[in-house]
């Protein structure tokens, strides 16, 4: 069995191959949509290489999963593969991230008002992480205009950002460090 090549050479002339085969170019909403699950995913990684609670580490490995899952949908061309309805998510799915957003709170003060990020570096990977999962639900949005999308799966992008704000503060508060409170008049 000759081994997998990681290069195909079939993306040369700007195009690539969705899920089930059909060729889109490099531009197309849908690469904008999983391409930016993907970057997502990577930063979830930058802080899984950090010092974080046991508990944290196993939903944010969970979370990873799931944004594969996700990527792998929004890659699927559904006219010429059945992989859509084993890409699905529910929505335990969505009420691991919101248990788990109550359990963190339940450790941090009252938040009256914005907050900048840093105070950390941790903090500032999970407020890139938490933009860069906006930009995600925006793409992913923009294309269930076109192709039908899960709506859970739209739900999931939502809360995932409210998540990655919340573990922000978090992890802020584990170090003892304070945070940035916006100041409008500065």
């Amino acid at each position: 069995m000759d081994k997998f090549k990681v290069y195909t050479k079939t993306g040369d002339k700007g195009t690539t191959g969705l899920i089930g085969g059909t060729r889109v170019p490099k531009y197309h909403l849908r690469l904008e949509a999983y391409g930016t699950v993907d970057e997502l995913n990577s930063y979830i990684g930058l802080i899984r290489s950090h010092e974080i609670e046991e508990k944290t580490l196993e939903v944010l490995n969970i979370v990873q999963n799931k944004l594969f899952l996700i990527g792998s949908r929004l890659a699927t061309d559904d006219e010429k593969s059945d992989l859509k309805q084993k890409l699905n998510l529910n929505e335990d799915d969505i009420l691991l991230l919101e248990s788990e957003m109550d359990r963190m709170d339940e450790e941090l003060p009252e938040l009256n008002n914005f907050v900048l990020p840093g105070g950390s570096r941790l903090n500032g990977f999970c407020h890139v992480a938490r933009t860069i999962c906006r930009r995600a639900e925006r793409r992913a949005n923009q294309l269930s205009l076109e192709i039908d999308i899960n709506p859970l799966l739209l739900k999931y992008l939502n809360r995932l950002s409210d998540y990655l704000f919340v573990l922000s503060r978090k992890v802020l508060k584990d170090v003892g460090a304070d945070e940035i409170k916006w100041e409008p008049d500065l």
